[in-house]
Order: structure tokens, then C-alpha cells, then sequence
């Protein structure tokens, strides 16, 4: 074997190496890179109980029962699917229902998502891009709502 041959072999099997080892990595992080899930992803999933992860859509009409300690209970929609967040803690001040909101946590057995972080939109036109494709993705969104929508605030 020529010395141009092993090189061309010890390169080619470094490129099969390198191959296998970007298709692990990117198919490993192929559901941590989403921004969040909304309720019709969780129903289609399967998520496995105390999975973390970052749930969006709007705050159903009518969903909202505070309790004492700063407990609130509230259920996040995306028009399909609605999940049950329970949440200790102070809400933004802009969390109301029909707006839309990311909340992080774990989700429980029985369907429960417990949050530790909730977070509301910052402006009256502004939705994150995720928000806005999924209600577009489940017919909910009309194209005249939020001229600023998709995440570019002015």
C-alpha cells in the first residue's frame, strides 16, 4: 500500500468518524433546541412525568384561580390542546387571559405541567415567532392580529 493510499483511507475514515458523531450529537439535540412545546406537541409526545421543558400558547379564557401564597392555576392553549400549569410565585404583570405565555417546568404524572418560571409577552403587538406558528399551525391566529408579531419588537 502506497503512501497516498493509507493517507487517503486514514481521511476518509476521519470524515465516517466525524459523520456518525454530528448525526449522535443532532439527534440527541433535535427536541432540547425548541424554545418551547405547546400543549398538542405534549399530547403527541408522550413526554415521560418530570421531564423539564418550556411549555407555550395563550392563557385559556376563564382558566385563571389564584389561590393563597401566591398560587396560581391557569391553562395554557393553543387552540387544540390545553395543558393545566400550576405556579407558586409572583405572575408577570402583563399575564392576563388571551395573552400569550411561555412557562418553564416539569410536567406530572396526570398532566399537570408545575412551573417555576412564567413569563408573559412584553408589548401589546409582540408574540414570539414559536407563539405565532403554532396558533397559525392550529388555525387560531388571523393575520391581522399583532402587526409587530414573530419576535422583531420596533
Amino acid at each position: 500500500m502506497t503512501r497516498k493510499q493509507r493517507r487517503l483511507i486514514l481521511v476518509a475514515a476521519s470524515l465516517g468518524v466525524l459523520a456518525v458523531a454530528a448525526a449522535l450529537i443532532l439527534g440527541a439535540l433535535r427536541d432540547s433546541i425548541v424554545f418551547f412545546n405547546s400543549p398538542t406537541d405534549l399530547a403527541e409526545k408522550h413526554i415521560m412525568p418530570g421531564t423539564r421543558m418550556r411549555i407555550g400558547g395563550l392563557v385559556k379564557p376563564g382558566s385563571i384561580e389564584r389561590g393563597n401564597n401566591l398560587q396560581v392555576r391557569f391553562a395554557v392553549t393553543d387552540g387544540k390542546a390545553d395543558v393545566t400549569v400550576q405556579y407558586h410565585g409572583i405572575v408577570p404583570d402583563l399575564f392576563r387571559e388571551g395573552q400569550g405565555v411561555v412557562a418553564e417546568g416539569k410536567l406530572e404524572v396526570g398532566g399537570a405541567f408545575v412551573a417555576d418560571t412564567v413569563l408573559a409577552k412584553h408589548d401589546e403587538r409582540y408574540m414570539p415567532r414559536e407563539v405565532v406558528d403554532a396558533l397559525k399551525k392550529s388555525g387560531r391566529w388571523q393575520e391581522g392580529e399583532g402587526k409587530n408579531a414573530g419576535g422583531h419588537p420596533r
